[in-house]
């Protein structure tokens, strides 16, 4: 097959073609006398592969796992794509402990009294984070302590423990300190954690998404392999 060939066949311009074989995720191409390039099976399965792997884990992972079966063991590649699928299930499992933990802090009581409240030492150890972390989210604006004593020291009321503890829960899911902070703002709108449970359940919509994309590819990935194979 010529270039185009394989483009049409994928649904991929020429161009990417010859960047995806630059790239190693598709082996060389043979050439002809006239120094075209010639394409054959195994190739136009390595690009549908590819872009199977790019909806599911993201092309910088994709273009590394493909580079990387050509010259692995078939026992090795098995276990490379073995992973990633376990790294997405790892991903809905920690969406779904962060969603667990939201939903207990909403039934939780808003009130509280003197006794509720937590120094930044208490709070780490509750949370099982380090002190340093509080401090992090602190200078985020993700959660903010009051200051008491003349050593200005942090104190967590209810309200600032709930918001903690909703920062833990989206940080323990994966989410970056960016979209964590855009769900606080949200939060503090609101006064409740509904924007981070639809953050949450939209995220595992798209796992849900990418696991079935990584599912679509694994007859190609099965036939890279293949062909891959000595």
């Amino acid at each position: 097959m010529r270039t185009d060939d394989v483009a049409r066949a994928t649904g991929y311009s020429v161009q990417q073609v010859r960047d995806l074989e630059r790239l190693g995720i598709v082996p060389p191409a043979e050439r002809a006398a006239n120094g075209y390039r010639q394409y054959r099976r195994h190739h136009v399965q390595a690009v549908r592969a590819y872009r199977g792997l790019a909806a599911a884990v993201g092309p910088v992972v994709a273009r590394r796992t493909l580079a990387g079966l050509w010259e692995a063991t078939l026992p090795d590649a098995a276990a490379t794509i073995t992973a990633l699928h376990a790294g997405l299930a790892a991903e809905r499992t920690s969406t779904l402990q962060a969603l667990q933990a939201l939903e207990a802090i909403a039934a939780e009581p808003a009130e509280g009294g003197p006794r509720d409240v937590l120094t930044i030492t208490e709070l780490a150890a509750a949370l099982g984070v380090r002190t340093s972390a509080l401090r992090h989210w602190e200078a985020e604006g993700l959660v903010e302590p009051e200051r008491v004593g003349s050593l200005r020291a942090r104190a967590y009321d209810v309200g600032a423990v709930r918001a903690a503890r909703i920062v833990a829960a989206l940080r323990a899911a994966g989410y970056p300190i960016p979209a964590v902070a855009r769900t606080m703002a949200a939060l503090r709108g609101l006064g409740d954690p509904s924007e981070a449970e639809a953050a949450l359940r939209a995220r595992l919509t798209g796992i849900a998404t990418r696991s079935v994309a990584l599912l679509r590819a694994g007859a190609d990935l099965a036939d890279v392999l293949d062909a891959a194979a000595p």
